[in-house]
């Protein structure tokens, strides 16, 4: 059946056309059983593949080539489509529907004073609820212009990005204002703790000002070691496998509109992510709210 496939799938060079005669000789099958085959209805079973892999292929797309067999699964569960995880997963090994893969991390940020400032977190990122952890980073974004660079404020219990900002500096008014836009956006309670590294602009006076006037409490990782704030670091390589990295940004302002369509076009409201269940951080945040007001 593949060699019958392949024939009938094969489209010839305008200029050098092969007949199916031909076809069907190379590949050792006879004519009769090739025009056999094509003249058979097609079966249920391959019906409903077919079928399958057009979803598949919506879901994907919708993804923007991001999302593998497990996530996939969860979107055609929740649109009402059965079948299993393996079966997905073959359908895009016949497809060709391969998600981009993460390239190695490189540091961002330039170690400054730690100012005595603890680990409160010890690598601890779990919340009971929204508004109690925070974690804080920066990243560059390569332009034909020269660097962008995004900051971060990521709830914990979610993982949604309360606040960002991004500009052409990677001074201490980078972290600052997405920091306020966090406190903009979400509900912060008295004393919870904002975690980041120990880079210049995350020691400086002026945020640590910031994040006191906000009745918060500074937490910083070790110098050098990137586990010690490994959501932010997940989030970055996340943005980086499957956004920036996929791009080739002419201008500033392209990298930013990009940048800024990925997070609250698809991040926040749609990324399923595994330690949630496969729930988009939009739906983790908010139904907690739903479910305080509904008690």
């Amino acid at each position: 059946m593949a060699k019958y496939e392949f024939i009938d799938s094969y489209v010839p060079d305008d200029s050098t056309p092969v007949s199916i005669v031909d076809r069907c000789r190379w590949l050792e099958v006879s004519k009769s059983g090739f025009y056999n085959w094509r003249s058979r209805p097609q079966s249920a079973t391959s019906k409903r593949r077919d079928a399958l892999a057009q979803h598949i292929r919506v879901f994907f797309d919708a993804a923007h080539g991001t999302y593998g067999y497990r996530r996939i699964h969860v979107d055609l569960r929740e649109a009402g489509i059965e079948c299993s995880p393996e079966f997905v997963r073959s359908i895009m090994r016949e497809h060709d529907l391969a998600p981009c893969q993460p390239r190695p991390f490189r540091t961002t940020t330039e170690s400054g004073d730690d100012a005595g400032v603890p680990d409160l977190l010890e690598r601890d990122f779990a919340a009971d609820r929204p508004g109690i952890k925070f974690v804080g980073d920066i990243t560059y974004i390569h332009t034909w212009q020269g660097f962008v660079y995004l900051a971060t404020v990521i709830d914990c219990f979610s993982r949604k990005v309360v606040g960002w900002s991004i500009a052409d500096h990677m001074r201490t008014e980078l972290v600052a204002t997405a920091l306020r836009n966090a406190a903009a956006t979400t509900q912060i309670e008295p004393g919870a703790i904002l975690h980041s590294d120990r880079g210049s602009v995350y020691t400086s006076r002026a945020y640590r000002a910031s994040v006191a006037a906000l009745g918060m409490r500074s937490s910083m990782g070790r110098t050098g070691q990137c586990w010690d704030n490994s959501m932010a670091e997940s989030f970055f390589a996340a943005l980086k496998n499957e956004c920036v990295y996929r791009t080739v940004y002419a201008t500033k302002s392209q990298a930013r509109h990009d940048v800024v369509r990925h997070i609250e076009g698809f991040y926040n409201p749609r990324r399923r992510h595994s330690a949630h269940g496969y729930r988009a951080p939009n739906d983790v945040h908010y139904s907690y709210r739903q479910h305080l007001d509904a008690a």
